[in-house]
């Protein structure tokens, strides 16, 4: 097992524990699903459509029950968990970098009478907190692109999970064929080097002895979903001033229209993919 965060890692670790990140994340999707939302339209609210995105990988899973044992890396205020653990009886782990949003994700899973269900540990994914072989299916969404050892992220998860176990997940990448340097702006925002691909992911999984079920390629929904969270901040700036400071939120500005940009110009991808690892 790994036992070291990379830098990325560590950056976003303390990212995610600010108190302008938190009460930002908090505020525009209200404390539950902080992932990439998958909209009907360009101006349905944020909530349902991040719940949607739950709802969607929920329903792509293979054989879920009350014996099922899903671990959730990266699984921020724990919306996911819960859905999965409502909908499907199972148990989830949720793996999570910030102490700040696994606090608040015990009180949610407290509040809904989940505890039982949904076990929340101060980790990251470069070093899962789980035995090998243990796992029946690996979730993730939009949060692997925080590590700055992607292929370490992989072996992590191949080594927790059971053989024939799932992994599904979501991610914000860079297209296959997007030209060099053009995505710096976007990669010096949030302290990374590089971002990952389709063809990176179903080459690295592959190599490791994964079985792609499904991928779902949704980028117009990453585009549509940076433009909300920006509409939004400037429709609510100045409530959200009062946990957020303006320098902060001046930024995040930059930063999400950088991301529609990049969209725009076919720099960027974003979907599900559904994987499987042999028997």
């Amino acid at each position: 097992m790994a036992t070291s965060k990379s830098n990325a890692v560590a950056q976003a670790e303390a990212y995610y524990d600010s108190p302008d990140a938190d009460s930002f994340y908090f505020t525009i999707w209200g404390g539950e699903d902080i992932h990439i939302g998958m909209y009907k339209d360009d101006n349905e609210p944020i909530v349902p459509a991040s719940h949607r995105n739950d709802e969607t990988l929920a329903s792509m899973l293979k054989d879920v029950g009350e014996n099922t044992t899903v671990l959730d890396i990266g699984a921020g205020y724990g919306g996911a968990a819960r859905h999965l653990a409502k909908a499907y009886g199972c148990k989830v782990i949720c793996v999570n970098i910030s102490e700040t949003q696994n606090k608040l994700n015990r009180e949610l899973n407290k509040k809904a009478g989940l505890d039982d269900k949904v076990e929340v540990l101060h980790g990251d994914f470069e070093a899962i907190p789980a035995e090998d072989n243990s796992i029946d299916i690996v979730w993730s969404q939009d949060a692997i692109l925080h590590s700055g050892n992607r292929p370490r992220v992989l072996d992590e998860v191949k080594r927790v999970l059971k053989p024939g176990g799932q992994f599904i997940f979501t991610d914000p990448m860079q297209s296959d064929d997007c030209p060099d340097g053009v995505l710096q702006p976007i990669l010096d925002r949030i302290h990374l080097e590089t971002l990952g691909s389709f063809g990176f992911y179903d080459k690295e999984l592959t190599k490791r002895g994964f079985e792609k079920l499904d991928v779902k390629e949704m980028t117009h929904q990453l585009r549509r979903h940076y433009w909300r969270v920006g509409e939004e901040l400037k429709a609510n700036y100045e409530r959200l001033t009062k946990g957020s400071s303006t320098t902060y939120l001046d930024n995040m500005i930059k930063g999400l229209e950088r991301w529609v940009d990049g969209a725009d110009k076919g720099y960027l991808a974003w979907g599900v993919m559904h994987y499987r690892l042999a028997k």
